[in-house]
């Protein structure tokens, strides 16, 4: 079992080189942080968690940028998105700069994608809520088609163009590991056809999306043990955490809150036990 940690960066919150050292140094395997690249003064659309929404949403820092500087001061921490918004990038910018963190940080990029939840903040981007996943998918193979072809090109609804060529290409072979952060009976299908992983949060319908995704996967003629699932979620116990390694899960993602470095590494050391216990597992 591996051991990530997921967290909202912002300004006022532990530095990207403090917060690298500090994770590999304690056993910790990835880092994942979250992507709005604003937030609508609208606020139209309802946060789905709550009645407020958190400042840190529009506060947080633009992910790559900042996962970059964790990769310069690390040599074994897998760094990932925990999700990035991808129908709000255009494919070939995304692609390129995707492959420009996985080359520079030696292959260990994780990119976790989502659709987003925030109507107004897509509109503003030119993709309409209900197109959202389609414009994901079409982008997602896009730049599949640059990472992986000298004369890349694409022609869908959503996303088209003729050959181009971009460089760099990732160090990952084919490229970065994809992973759905969704849990929707209809993202279980979307994992199947163009994903290396899933990235839920672990709801209560956990092991019902779990038995549809192995019915998808063997639809689409792949293995569910192919696909790496990493959950968002927090662990009491060594035999919770021995559960999910029986369902298949690889990855136990826990939250970091948005604090400074003192708060932070208190956390960090918090989760001392549960390294521990993935260790044995």
């Amino acid at each position: 079992m591996r051991i990530g940690i997921s967290n909202f960066p912002t300004d006022y919150s532990i530095a990207p080189t403090s917060l690298g050292k500090a994770l590999e140094e304690r056993g910790f395997e990835s880092l994942w942080v979250v992507e709005h690249t604003h937030i609508p003064a609208s606020r139209r659309t309802p946060y789905p968690l709550a009645d407020e929404l958190p400042s840190i949403y529009w506060e947080a820092h633009e992910p790559l940028t900042f996962l970059a500087q964790v990769a310069a001061v690390t040599e074994n921490l897998q760094i990932g998105t925990g999700v990035c918004l991808v129908p709000e990038h255009h494919p070939i910018a995304l692609a390129k700069r995707v492959a420009t963190l996985d080359s520079l940080s030696g292959g260990r990029f994780l990119f976790g994608i989502g659709a987003g939840w925030n109507a107004e903040e897509m509109e503003n981007h030119g993709v309409e809520f209900k197109d959202r996943w389609k414009v994901l998918r079409e982008h997602v193979l896009a730049m599949k088609a640059c990472w992986t072809e000298k004369d890349a090109e694409f022609h869908g609804k959503f996303v088209d163009f003729d050959p181009v060529w971009v460089e760099p290409k990732p160090i990952s072979k084919p490229h970065p590991p994809i992973f759905i952060g969704a849990t929707s009976t209809w993202a279980m299908d979307r994992i199947a056809e163009y994903a290396e992983g899933w990235l839920p949060v672990q709801v209560p319908e956990f092991d019902e999306r779990l038995k549809l995704l192995t019915e998808c996967c063997e639809k689409r003629g792949r293995s569910i043990d192919d696909i790496d699932i990493s959950v968002f979620t927090m662990i009491e116990s060594q035999e919770d955490m021995a559960e999910l390694a029986a369902k298949g899960v690889n990855r136990i993602i826990l939250g970091l809150p948005t604090s400074d470095e003192t708060e932070s590494l208190k956390v960090m050391d918090s989760y001392a036990k549960v390294v521990e216990w993935a260790g044995e597992i």
